[in-house]
């Protein structure tokens, strides 16, 4: 597969959505968890979702349980939540991996676009450092996923022109996703 229109996300109901119907359009994918310290970047994701889906971004919320077990509920529990709590109307997709052997093949592509590249500067990325180190030791050089709120911004052309860590200010995605509009 060569672009990200060759790939697709499958709902909470079982329904494959073709990332190819969000041609034109901008993307944020994420991987997202119901239990974690970034948890609250849902707030930020919806305001960004609120500022810019009239003019062509789609965010694409895929929950995974991989990263300390904190999405442990069910697809219908996750939807709940992020629902009440955070007011979220961007699609959420079925809880996935996005590491190892049963990732789902869309975070092999994405990985292959935009590697790891550091979690910037600050308490929470030295945080994200010493914790990842003591999980994977070689952490540095290598694509996986690292944490829940991993996000990947792909243009209307279907490029991933960004990867940004959870541990990066979400007003870098805004201007990100304001520049891509």
């Amino acid at each position: 597969m060569s672009n990200i229109y060759d790939y697709s996300v499958v709902t909470p109901a079982g329904e494959e959505i073709s990332l190819a119907e969000y041609k034109g359009k901008v993307m944020i994918i994420v991987n997202t968890a119901t239990g974690c310290g970034f948890t609250p970047q849902y707030k930020d994701l919806e305001d960004i979702y609120e500022k810019y889906h009239d003019q062509g971004l789609e965010i694409i919320d895929i929950p995974c349980n991989q990263f300390a077990g904190q999405t442990p509920g069910t697809d219908e529990e996750i939807h709940a939540f992020c629902t009440l709590k955070y007011n979220t109307q961007f699609p959420q997709m079925k809880k996935s991996d996005v590491n190892g052997e049963t990732a789902l093949p869309l975070y092999g592509y994405l990985k292959s676009q935009k590697g790891f590249e550091g979690f910037g500067k600050g308490p929470k990325a030295i945080a994200m450092g010493a914790l990842l180190k003591k999980i994977d030791k070689d952490y540095k050089n290598n694509p996986e996923i690292k944490w829940n709120f991993t996000k990947f911004v792909v243009d209307r052309e279907g490029n991933v022109v960004a990867r940004f860590e959870p541990t990066q200010d979400m007003k870098d995605i805004d201007a990100c996703v304001a520049k891509l509009i």
